[in-house]
């Protein structure tokens, strides 16, 4: 069964749970209201029938001593110990006793139905107290029985037959309510799907109808845009390093290419010079596609191997392995930990010492500091510095200023990329701030 439910869609699975949400509601609702119409009736006829029977017994004994008939109770009878009918309203006469019911003495008043013939009558019998019966009969036992014909209502399945058709006019109208709502409810998710079946790789620039609100369509459709905006920043991301690879990595091969094929064309050519350029080429090839391998896995990683490190100790690690000319001055607090990976945080460092020691004239200023919950590491040099509109240039993959290609011709332009991607993976950021003198990188990361 279970199954079969999964199978179905979830408009019908909705339809079918209101329908028999409302056939079970509506039919509660259809015997509560049964019940309570029918003691409602029952209790309005005995409470006429006794107060018929009391008023008669309080007028026998006078000049108007006959029943008084109504349209509701007409049916009257005086019987005695002995069953025989003594007195009788018109109705009655020639009936035998209305019900052989005799009220015990502490309990004078009761009701009862009696069914005979095809006919059921509703009575109350009510016994006369002692001291009316010594008065009236000398001390003889008689009962009043007052009645009249059941009502229909209460002697037919009408009623019932009304209320079971109300809950299946019910259910049937809540059913379509709830098709129509369904429907109405479930329209923008198809229209979201219909959208997101036009979009592709090649056209990202379509985004879903998001409704109005804040309900949880319109939350899935604003988050649907946001991936799909996610999505294209990654695909146009992903295309622009693919474009700029294959052009970093065209011309050198071109080279290499020309090389070779001029050692094969001049026998003249010295063999091994034309092999050891190549190797000097190879293994720019080989740096730049590590490098680009290294930026593909932190931009791929959710979130880095995360261990505590001393940032302080490896800030002096990294110095230390990088000291040399210019003059680098250290100023670390100690026992700054951060969490993060240590050899990616290693990366950081040294490609930022590295580039301040190739654009410094005279000395590199490094400094680690501690403030509000961050732990913030200053890479300044001397040099001179980073124009403020290339300051986000230089931390796209393969760009390289002018400066930087005539001091380090065989750079690959993608250490900073790679460093502010690590920045990113580890919950930081890495940017050119503003200095007096040179370039001043800040390093911030979360302590």
């Amino acid at each position: 069964m279970r199954l079969r439910l999964s199978r179905l869609s979830v408009q019908t699975r909705l339809i079918l749970a209101t329908a028999l949400l409302s056939l079970a509601g509506l039919t509660v609702l259809a015997v509560a209201a049964d019940v309570l119409v029918r003691d409602k009736v029952q209790q309005e006829v005995y409470q006429s029938t006794q107060r018929a029977a009391t008023d008669w017994i309080g007028s026998m004994g006078t000049a108007d001593a006959l029943p008084v008939v109504t349209s509701d109770v007409d049916l009257f009878q005086l019987v005695d110990s002995a069953g025989r009918v003594v007195e009788a309203s018109r109705a009655a006469a020639g009936r035998p006793p209305i019900s052989t019911l005799w009220p015990p003495s502490d309990d004078r008043i009761q009701h009862g139905t009696r069914c005979a013939a095809g006919e059921c009558v509703m009575f109350t019998a009510a016994k006369p107290s002692p001291q009316e019966e010594q008065l009236l009969w000398g001390g003889a036992s008689h009962v009043v029985y007052a009645g009249r014909v059941q009502p229909a209502i209460l002697g037919t399945r009408h009623l019932e037959l009304g209320l079971a058709a109300g809950v299946l006019v019910g259910t049937a109208l809540l059913t379509c309510l709830a098709a129509y709502l369904t429907r109405r409810m479930l329209r923008p998710v198809a229209e979201m799907r219909a959208r997101i079946a036009e979009i592709t790789v090649t056209d990202l620039g379509l985004r879903v109808p998001a409704p109005p609100g804040r309900d949880a369509i319109a939350l899935l459709a604003a988050t649907a845009n946001q991936t799909l905006s996610r999505l294209q920043e990654a695909v146009e991301h992903q295309r622009r390093f693919s474009s700029m690879v294959s052009h970093e990595l065209r011309t050198p091969l071109t080279g290499l290419r020309t090389r070779l094929e001029e050692s094969l064309l001049y026998p003249e050519t010295d063999p091994r010079a034309t092999i050891r350029e190549a190797l000097t080429d190879v293994e720019h090839f080989q740096t730049i596609i590590e490098e680009m391998l290294l930026l593909a896995r932190v931009k791929a990683a959710s979130q880095p191997c995360r261990q505590e490190v001393n940032l302080s100790v490896l800030v002096k690690e990294e110095v230390a392995r990088h000291r040399t000319v210019p003059l680098t001055r250290v100023r670390v607090e100690d026992d700054v930990m951060v969490a993060g990976n240590r050899v990616q945080l290693a990366e950081v460092l040294t490609n930022l010492l590295v580039n301040a020691q190739r654009h410094a004239r005279t000395g590199v200023e490094v400094s680690l500091e501690r403030p509000e919950g961050q732990a913030v590491v200053t890479v300044l040099d001397d040099g001179d510095g980073v124009a403020p509109e290339n300051r986000e240039r230089v931390f796209e993959p393969f760009v390289r200023l002018d400066d930087a290609q005539r001091r380090d011709p065989k750079g690959s332009g993608l250490g900073l990329a790679i460093s502010r991607a690590i920045a990113e993976a580890h919950r930081g950021s890495l940017d050119i701030e503003d200095s007096p003198r040179g370039a001043r990188f800040v390093l911030r990361l979360p302590r």
